[in-house]
């Protein structure tokens, strides 16, 4: 997926064909020709922003300053010690993400890492390392590095190269890590396992296109291989450590499934998944490792996200997908009992991890109202405790608004979903609004807070987060409602959804934006083209805008789904539809203003994309806004530049709704 599928490969979180469709109102034929040759660099010099410092507030302001909102702070993928005794957590804090440890009991979070950003994190079970991950500058070409939980030593494991490479954990025992890499030339993913004690790095197997290690074998005897099939599906194998020999766990179906958040039993008997195999919605369900049969445990109306089990397998826990928000589940193996969840365990996201030798779980949680923190559940005595407390910057909590969910229907009699929020106080007449729209495509708009989005209802614009046909979270079908040449229906979904909102006379649609990052960029420059008199305004962040020159381009991640995801670049059939469906194409009928923000290093989505729309755009005296960040990749990371790009973003929503 263009914006998250790598990112949920490295978390081990993580489409078929289509009928020919197109849009029931199709796009008129281009009325000018893209344009075939670029200029390095930004359209213009001052394209790259300046950053400088700015004045934050004070704090209880009636109309704060964005940046107060965006000095919130979260703190994120929580991993216990072994003995459940500390914490380990990724967290902003200083600007860029970074590696954090506190005492489970409470205490003084302390800095462990402070380098480039942190990528990706794991606690060894022997609990001597936390393996680590950074790249430069956003170029998701990742080194891997060792530090001891007191920060006094660490160890570079893998420089960092030209490869692209997916962490693949830790053994059980915490001598060795596995990872998926490419050569820094091929789409390839070999398969490799590190020794920690001697170094030793060694091929285990020459892997393919879309390979990762999804899980470790307790007994360190295999790997559990995943093959990507798509943006939301793969193939599960197993990997003989000693023989080399590579088990395809599960026949390959004509329509693919997902495999996902595998925990074994201790005894490496079998495993516990999530997978939506011959359904829509994805189940509970367990493997036997012998038989290699699985069977569905906990079948619900809705999807199950995440599964966990404790060390000694007496207590499984898992999440459920209930309109965006989780729903956390436990049950005593032995007995078969419900464990009754902590009443003060807040509403939200939830992502949920056991400690590897103790019945103690970190769960993570975010919603608008709670920006992100993590509790602990000791299930020895039952006791949940708060082990972080990300400030909200002098931001009255209560303040901050809640979503409701909506379930609206499309022109072809589909049912479109989405979350809106309102902006608090009393109104004298409908607000304006923003549409916001996801990337992925398989992703799905969640409650969790934006600080943007926070700031905009505060000065009474409203916010539709729209799950367009494609988005997670609704089931399989609907997931692959967008593929291929069905995608041009997910377009029609926020013309849509602005119907929706008019007819509902709880917003102004006469007054609205739209805005969106990576799939969600393409969406919103898709709109602007194809509505351009449905939208005031737009703002994309590291949009594709020539699907033909984005797919020839792929990074080796987005390869391997690219295909049943979108069709084959190489066939002429799907190349015309990508000249069609691509945005650039269309660019004479753009009218409203534009900003538009990439990071220079981004290796999914090529800045060239954006290059070229703003340059096309400034050529029909549309007004373009460009923010071409020279030290960020897919996404901004950096709070300078975070800071500067969204006051920009604010500021130019603000004037052209209000």
């Amino acid at each position: 997926m263009r914006a998250l599928l790598f990112l949920a490969l490295l978390a081990l979180l993580t489409s078929c064909g289509a009928r020919t469709t197109t849009m029931t109102t199709p796009p008129p034929e281009p009325t000018s020709t893209p344009p075939t040759t670029e200029t390095a660099g930004p359209p213009r010099p001052e394209d790259v922003p300046r950053v400088g410092s700015v004045h934050v507030g004070l704090a209880g302001a009636s109309e704060p300053d964005v940046v107060r909102y965006l000095l919130v702070r979260t703190a994120y993928a929580g991993r216990l010690a072994p003995d459940g005794s500390w914490l380990s957590f990724r967290s902003s804090i200083t600007g860029e993400p970074q590696l954090w440890t506190v005492d489970a009991d409470g205490g003084w979070p302390e800095q462990r890492t402070f380098g480039q950003s942190v990528t990706f994190h794991a606690v060894s079970p022997a609990g001597d390392w936390i393996a680590y991950g950074t790249d430069r500058a956003g170029n998701e070409r990742e080194g891997f590095y060792l530090v001891r939980p007191d920060g006094t030593h660490e160890r570079e494991l893998l420089p960092p190269s030209e490869s692209f490479r997916a962490f693949g954990g830790f053994s059980r025992d915490g001598s060795k890590i596995a990872y998926a890499t490419t050569d820094g030339s091929s789409d390839r993913f070999a398969i490799r396992v590190v020794d920690l004690a001697s170094g030793a790095d060694r091929e285990v197997h020459a892997g393919g296109v879309g390979y990762y290690v999804a899980a470790w074998r307790p007994d360190g005897g295999a790997l559990v291989i995943g093959e990507i099939r798509g943006e939301d599906a793969n193939d599960l194998h197993q990997l003989d450590l000693a023989t080399g020999e590579l088990t395809t766990l599960f026949a390959p179906r004509e329509e693919p499934s997902t495999y996902q958040s595998i925990e074994w039993l201790p005894d490496s008997s079998g495993f516990y998944l999530v997978s939506d195999q011959g359904r829509d919605f994805a189940a509970l369900a367990f493997v036997d490792a012998r038989t290699r049969a699985l069977s569905f445990v906990e079948t619900p109306s809705h999807d199950v996200e995440q599964v966990a089990l404790s060390h000694d397998g007496r207590v499984l826990a898992w999440t459920e997908n209930t309109g965006g928000r989780s729903t956390l589940q436990v049950r005593d193996r032995r007995t078969s009992r419900a464990i009754p969840i902590p009443p003060d365990l807040p509403p939200g996201t939830y992502r949920i991890a056991f400690a590897e030798h103790a019945d103690v779980m970190s769960i993570d949680v975010s919603s608008p109202r709670v920006p992100g923190d993590v509790w602990i559940w000791d299930l020895r005595d039952r006791s949940l405790r708060r082990a972080t407390r990300s400030t909200l910057a002098g931001i009255d909590a209560t303040t901050l608004v809640e979503p409701e969910h909506v379930d609206l229907p499309a022109r072809d009699g589909e049912t479109i979903h989405g979350l809106l929020y309102l902006p608090p106080g009393e109104r004298s007449a409908p607000p304006p609004v923003l549409l916001n729209v996801h990337g992925g495509p398989t992703a799905q708009a969640r409650p969790s807070f934006s600080a943007v989005q926070q700031y905009l209802l505060a000065r009474g614009i409203a916010i539709f987060d729209l799950n367009f046909r494609g988005s997670t979270g609704y089931g399989k079908r609907y997931a692959r409602l967008d593929n291929q040449r069905l995608r041009p229906n997910a377009v029609n979904d926020m013309a849509d959804t602005l119907d929706w909102l008019a007819r509902s006379g709880r917003v102004d649609a006469s007054r609205a934006a739209v805005m969106g990052g990576s799939y969600g960029g393409f969406m919103t420059f898709a709109a602007l083209v194809h509505f351009p008199d449905r939208f005031r305004a737009g703002v994309s962040f590291v949009g594709v805008s020539d699907w033909v020159t984005a797919l020839e381009g792929a990074s080796p991640q987005l390869r391997a789904s690219d295909r049943l995801e979108y069709g084959d670049i190489d066939d002429p059939g799907d190349r015309e539809f990508f000249v069609q469906l691509s945005p650039i194409t269309h660019i004479a009928r753009m009218r409203a203003p534009l900003l538009v923000e990439h990071g220079a290093n981004d290796p999914r989505d090529p800045v060239s994309e954006s290059d070229r729309f703003v340059r096309a755009a400034r050529a029909q005296d549309v007004e373009v806004e460009y923010l071409r960040f020279p030290d960020e990749g897919h996404g901004v990371r950096q709070l300078r530049n975070r800071v500067h790009m969204y006051r920009q973003i604010a500021a130019f929503l603000e004037r052209h709704l209000r």
